[in-house]
């Protein structure tokens, strides 16, 4: 019922910014904690960076935590991840997700997935 529908993926050069959105339809948007994970070709899916359902309560891997932040509009039913100083490292098709949960990071206790958006970073 609930979908979830990645955007803002792309090329970037290293070291610039990247925004990604997320909007979710089909639920109640503001009863959902909500995340964002990564895969790269041939590694399993990593947890990138969260936001509670209030509060403005976050939490991010430490492998982008400074660079990547992560924020929510209820009124609009999306969730954003503002990626600056992109690594090659930070290649991976991304995605969001939602969870009944007020916070998670794991991806085992999210309910809901979008299909993910590829994120390229060249050196």
């Amino acid at each position: 019922q609930v979908q979830l529908v990645e955007s803002g993926g792309g090329l970037a050069q290293e070291g610039d910014s990247l925004r990604l959105s997320c909007v979710v339809t089909g639920g109640t948007f503001d009863k959902y904690g909500l995340g964002w994970f990564r895969q790269a070709p041939g590694k399993e899916r990593e947890f990138v960076a969260a936001i509670a359902v209030r509060h403005g309560i976050t939490g991010y891997a430490e492998s982008v935590k400074g660079r990547f932040i992560v924020s929510r509009d209820n009124t609009k039913n999306s969730v954003y991840l503002q990626m600056n100083s992109l690594r090659t490292q930070d290649m991976a098709v991304y995605y969001c997700a939602a969870t009944r949960e007020t916070y998670d990071r794991y991806s085992y206790n999210y309910d809901y997935w979008g299909q993910g958006t590829q994120v390229t970073v060249a050196s």
